[in-house]
């Protein structure tokens, strides 16, 4: 089976595991560190802004608590984005409110989210859908004119820019992923920015059971290095030692790994342009910089899920993300949000990742081609 999602993962990382088992030491310590510094550089911002921890999902639930959100509040965030955004939301003891997207993109825009605004708003969190950057301009202005807090759910944007800045630095939080099916792979990890460092340094304690001193080997002050306190009531969300190694590996190879998602997107581009019946994602304008986290087609409801049928017979395993979340009856929502229930049913995402050969993404193409002409011009 081609899969849509698939790590690269070689004998460094392998490598970098093993000199960990060897200190004795895999819990949280000087390679987490280590990854923490680099991924600050890569993003271009200063390391005490930045924190490891356990997931993006752990991210997303802590940026309501950061940013002090509870009952009486309201957070828009766009319907096509992941569950565990909503599940962040509805967590602090508030119904999401769900706004649309563009079609295309399937980003929200800030059209789409000024529609939403109420006094009672908080905060938006956006998702840079596939890694194709939101216009922040807009949004950013916006955000700043209402005086509401900025979330940027960067899950698939782990090398997105736009004009030069790193996605997920606009806000005033902004998490990345490091899952199992993204380009840059720690098994599970994620990163954490906040616009301020007292900010990151409150996270870091709600992110280590709120602990205000180190005790065992680390506390190189206390006579009693045995004794601890804490600040607040914190859970245990910490990246560790083996996940980082991984990590410090991966973010070297990150921008071979974009170049090859890349080639792969242009040709994908040339290969399919030549078929009416569907339509090739947005062009990316130069001023952004994408991940190629996602490549989307679009075409008829109908067609689409037979050649998502069709593929999978064949090998190809195809998928839509996001599954709009105010189509979940979970969340008791049932305003109508026209583009996202659009996008929804005529958008098909196909393999993309760094390691696809040419070989596949040549059958991949194919085989679309001969589901034209097997089903659509019979």
């Amino acid at each position: 089976m081609i899969h849509v999602f698939q790590p690269a993962l070689g004998k460094e990382e392998l490598k970098a595991v093993k000199e960990v088992f060897e200190s004795n030491w895999v819990g949280k310590g000087k390679i987490t560190d280590q990854f923490e510094e680099n991924f600050a550089s890569h993003l271009g911002v200063r390391r005490e802004l930045v924190r490891s921890l356990s997931c993006c999902t752990e991210g997303l639930f802590l940026s309501m608590e950061l940013l002090g959100i509870g009952p009486g509040d309201e957070v828009i965030l766009p319907s096509i984005s992941f569950v565990g955004a909503a599940n962040a939301i509805a967590s602090a003891g508030i119904q999401p409110t769900f706004c649309d997207v563009d079609k295309r993109t399937l980003n929200t825009t800030a059209g789409f989210i000024e529609e939403k605004i109420t006094p009672k708003t908080k905060a938006v969190i956006i998702l840079h859908y596939g890694g194709v950057p939101c216009l922040m301009d807009e949004i950013c202005e916006l955000v700043r004119d209402k005086r509401i807090a900025l979330i940027e759910d960067s899950a698939c944007s782990v090398a997105s820019r736009y004009k030069g800045r790193a996605c997920g630095t606009f806000g005033d939080l902004g998490v990345w992923s490091f899952d199992a099916m993204k380009i840059l792979v720690t098994g599970d990890g994620a990163m954490l920015y906040c616009r301020t460092p007292e900010v990151a340094q409150r996270a870091e304690k709600l992110l280590y059971l709120g602990l205000t001193t180190r005790s065992g080997l680390s506390n190189s002050v206390d006579t009693k290095w045995w004794e601890f306190e804490i600040s607040c009531y914190g859970r245990r969300a910490i990246m560790n030692d083996i996940a980082s190694a991984i990590g410090v590996e991966q973010l070297r190879k990150l921008p071979d790994f974009i170049n090859r998602r890349r080639k792969i997107h242009e040709y994908y581009n040339q290969a399919l342009s030549k078929l009416d019946w569907l339509q090739l994602p947005p062009q990316i304008p130069a001023y952004m910089e994408s991940s190629y986290y996602f490549y989307w087609i679009q075409t008829q409801p109908e067609i689409r899920d037979q050649l998502a049928k069709y593929l999978r017979e064949k090998g190809i395993y195809t998928t839509f993300r996001y599954y709009p979340l105010h189509w979940v009856k979970f969340y008791g929502v049932t305003t109508p949000l026209p583009n996202a229930e659009e996008a929804a049913r005529s958008t098909l995402c196909l393999p993309i990742h760094q390691s696809l050969s040419d070989e596949e993404v040549n059958r991949i193409i194919e085989s679309i081609y001969d589901f034209g002409k097997d089903f659509l011009n019979p």
